[in-house]
């Protein structure tokens, strides 16, 4: 692994605040640095500030490749994550930059790091030292290759299968992914008692239920109402797919979370009411959302759908801590120009389409409405399957 000597790390410390292009267009006047390089764990550290704060404060640590800390999880989301298992020994075949090993360590005695590349996993095993993760053992080599020479029982094997193929194209499909989950599950139960999987969220959540045949839990997991990854509990007793519990997570600023639990059979078995909107209009978080708890949703919540395929709720009464936003209708009207902005005196709003023809920009430019305000419309189909604008503002 590269080392950085004590004037490298004084340029780092002394630039790493600043606007790392001009940082390069300065480098001439440090020719006995290799500037270039500098700036790389510069430009990491700026991104990591947000993501990775833990790794970011430290002035000690090293950054990999700006790919690797892209893709690795954020600080809240593997902490989220690490709060769902526990024992004694977990593996992460996956190891990468070792966010998600560092947090599972918090609540394993003993986390074992596995990656594949070299210079990744040095990397990881330097940080750790520093991280004072005195538990997590860091060990270079492929998923494959480590199962065949581990002959022990650890209590859960996590798995965060690559999503990149050679030319950096993005995989959405199981068998796509490495390692390929679906061909390594048999020898995975030999080896633990339980399988923790990350997929990305643009993996169809039905398809990975009928492929993986084992799911016992899973988590769509938001933050700040951006899907971020889904994570699949798998067990060698799992119940039917119907029967897996599902949760829709939404991590919020300050530490709290939205969640709402059930399963597929639940869904299937809940009888939508629908209505005509009424005072209040909801609108789920998009955990909600890709987990497809469409129908339990209004059931549980006693409230009222505007469509079927609308996905919007509505109710004459505010309720209180919806897992999503909540909004005061304040008018209808149809898809018209002449007759929406009598609604919006400044022109402005903020816009968002459910079940409706046209996209949000092409709206834009049909109507001439400018982003901005504290109007918010919903574009969306009725009952009747008509056009119809909700006009509403946040309920408080």
């Amino acid at each position: 692994m590269r080392t950085f000597t004590s004037e490298e790390k004084k340029y780092m410390q002394e630039h790493q605040h600043l606007d790392t292009g001009t940082l390069m267009l300065q480098a001439s006047r440090y020719p006995h640095l290799p500037v270039l390089e500098l700036v790389q764990q510069i430009q990491a550290r700026q991104k990591a500030t947000l993501k990775l704060p833990t790794w970011a404060r430290h002035p000690e640590t090293v950054f990999p490749a700006t790919l690797s800390v892209e893709q690795s999880s954020s600080e809240a989301t593997a902490a989220f994550k690490a709060s769902l298992v526990s024992g004694k020994l977990l593996i992460d075949l996956t190891g990468g930059f070792g966010v998600d090993s560092f947090y599972l360590a918090k609540h394993f005695e003993k986390v074992i790091h596995v990656e594949q590349h070299q210079e990744l996993q040095e990397v990881a095993a330097y940080n750790f030292g520093l991280l004072q993760a005195y538990n997590i053992d860091s060990i270079h080599a492929t998923a494959q290759a480590f199962l065949h020479g581990f002959h022990g029982i650890a209590d859960v094997i996590y798995l965060d299968p690559a999503r990149r193929g050679e030319r950096h194209e993005k995989l959405h499909l199981l068998q796509d992914c490495e390692p390929n989950i679906l061909g390594l599950l048999p020898l995975l139960f030999t080896k633990a008692r339980a399988v923790l999987l990350k997929t990305s969220p643009m993996l169809d959540i039905d398809l990975a239920l009928e492929q993986l045949g084992h799911v016992h839990q899973l988590w769509v997991v938001a933050l700040h109402n951006e899907v971020k990854e889904v994570l699949y509990l798998l067990q060698p007793d799992a119940p039917a797919p119907a029967l897996a519990i599902q949760n829709a997570v939404n991590l919020l600023p300050q530490g709290q979370a939205q969640v709402l639990e059930f399963t597929q059979a639940a869904e299937e078995a809940s009888l939508p009411v629908y209505a005509d909107p009424a005072t209040f209009i909801y609108e789920p978080n998009a955990a909600i959302l890709k987990a497809g708890a469409y129908r339990y949703l209004g059931w549980r919540l006693g409230l009222s759908k505007l469509h079927p395929n609308s996905h919007l709720y509505t109710s004459q009464e505010l309720l209180p801590g919806f897992p999503g936003r909540s909004f005061r209708c304040l008018a209808t009207s149809r898809y018209n120009k002449k007759e929406l902005l009598r609604h919006l005196p400044d022109k402005k709003a903020n816009i968002t389409v459910r079940n409706f023809p046209e996209t949000v920009a092409e709206i834009r430019k049909k109507t001439g409405i400018k982003e901005g305000g504290n109007t918010y419309l919903f574009f969306t189909t009725d009952l009747h399957q008509k056009p119809l604008v909700l006009i509403c503002q946040k309920a408080h």
